[in-house]
Parts: structure tokens; C-alpha cells; sequence
């Protein structure tokens, strides 16, 4: 941050509260006192300011309650920054990002652009132009709604987080959503385990491999077996992949599909 005291300009930032009301945001950032010049800041400038100081409790905050922007360190204990910004994207949860970090060079703005966050900002900063892009961000807010996808009569809402099988609501936990969705992105290719891994249960410790297959069954016996459908294929020694696999009879959905 620059060492030049921020402009005062007391007007609530535009967008998501407008002009009657502070707009407010998440600040995740670990270095403590950094957090409170950057959130007494914002405050004077008429965000509203919640400060977390690790991955794990901003990811909880982001998901549970409604900003109109999260500004994201990555280098977090608990959970890194890369982690949190993409399990929310998995999650369908669209609030627009900021990353802010000491790390900079163009690889690691590409990545958090690619992960899902909408803005970049290194270390140090111009706490101008922190409020600027803020400001921006409130007032374009989220990105626009994912398309559904779909895999003939198989469908995933990543918006609505709903899942159906032709007109048959499948009820999914949020990793077997995930799972699928990863899926569903490459239709027809074959997504290697460890990709799957990664971009699922990313950086969890101890996890093993094996949760992979584990899950694969979980979507069978809800989105295959049920409708007499063969569409999550396993390619052996390669991975998984879903295909377009018409019905070789009519199955009703059974209570527990729904």
C-alpha cells in the first residue's frame, strides 16, 4: 500500500448499495495490521468492512453471507487464495473478486484470472485505485450466469446448483456436484483422476486417490443406474468422461433420486 494517505471522499461507493448505503465487502488478509489500515480506509470511504485473516474462515464467510465484493489474499493459512476463489466458483457463488498480494508477475494474474477472480491488484498498492476498482466492481457486479449444462437429457444448473436427469430433480452434495460439473465441462473428453483430484479437493491433506472412484459411483447410482443410462464411463488407466448415452428403457425416478 502507498505510503500517501488515502483521498476522503465520503460518498458511498455506487453500485450494490447505491447512494443510501454503505456497499459491503470481505477483506481476507492475513497480515493483521495491513487489514485494518486497508479496512479503516475503506470504512472512511463508506464501505461497509468485514476482515478475516485466513482462508478457511473467508471461504465460510463468502459462502454464507452476501457482499458486493471479496478482496482475497493468497498467500492464507488454512485454505490459499487460488483455493478459496475456486471453490466458490465451483459452488455457483459469483460475488466479484479482487485478489491483493505481495506475489505479482504475469503467471500469477493469470492464474487467479483464471480461477475465477475478476480483478488483480499487487503489493505494494495504491489505495486509490484499490477504491476505484472496488467501486468498479460494485457497480458491474457478478459475473453473468453460467450456462447450464448439458449431456443429452442430463443437466447441471451451475447458477441454481440443480441437477436433473430429463425432468427428474437428482439431488447432489456440493462434492459430487463439483464432480460432475468438471465433468460435464469437457463432454467426451477423458479427465484424467488427478486433474479431478486437484481441481475438486485441491490442497486437502491426507486425502486418498481412491475418493476419486468413490464419487464416480456415488454419481452412477444416482444419474445412471436409476434411468437404466451408462453416460459416466471410466477409460482404464486414463480417467473418466461423460457421454451422451440414450436410454435403453424407461425407469422411473425412484424417491431417493429426487
Amino acid at each position: 500500500m502507498s505510503a500517501e494517505s488515502p483521498h476522503r471522499d465520503r460518498r458511498s461507493p455506487e453500485g450494490a448499495g447505491g447512494d443510501t448505503g454503505a456497499v459491503r465487502v470481505l477483506l481476507v488478509e492475513d497480515e493483521v495490521g495491513l487489514a485494518d489500515t486497508v479496512a479503516r480506509g475503506l470504512t472512511a470511504e463508506g464501505f461497509e468492512v468485514e476482515v478475516v485473516h485466513d482462508g478457511l474462515e473467508g471461504l465460510w464467510r463468502a459462502r454464507e453471507r452476501s457482499y458486493a465484493a471479496v478482496i482475497l489474499d493468497l498467500m492464507l493459512p488454512g485454505m490459499n487464495g487460488f483455493q478459496v476463489c475456486r471453490t466458490l466458483r465451483a459452488e455457483g457463488i459469483w460475488t466479484p473478486i479482487l485478489i491483493l498480494t505481495a506475489k505479482d508477475g504475469e503467471w500469477d494474474e493469470a492464474e487467479s484470472l483464471d480461477t475465477g477472480a475478476d480483478d488483480f491488484l499487487s503489493k505494494p498498492f495504491s489505495f486509490v485505485v484499490l477504491v476505484a476498482r472496488l467501486r468498479a466492481l460494485a457497480r458491474r457486479g457478478g459475473p453473468p450466469r453460467p450456462a447450464v449444462l448439458a449431456v443429452g437429457d442430463l443437466q447441471l444448473d451451475p447458477a441454481t446448483r440443480e441437477c436433473r436427469r430429463g425432468d427428474a430433480v437428482v439431488g447432489l452434495t456440493a462434492r459430487e456436484f463439483a464432480l460432475l460439473e468438471r465433468l460435464m465441462r469437457r463432454t467426451d473428453e477423458v479427465v484424467p483422476k488427478s486433474v479431478l483430484l486437484d481441481e475438486v479437493w485441491g490442497a486437502e491433506a491426507d486425502v486418498d486417490p481412491n475418493v476419486v472412484e468413490v464419487y464416480v459411483g456415488y454419481l452412477r447410482r444416482k444419474l445412471d443406474a436409476p434411468f437404466d443410462r451408462r453416460s459416466i464411463l471410466t477409460v482404464r488407466g486414463s480417467g473418466y468422461r461423460v457421454v451422451d448415452d440414450a436410454a435403453t428403457g424407461v425407469v422411473a425416478a425412484p424417491r431417493s433420486a429426487r
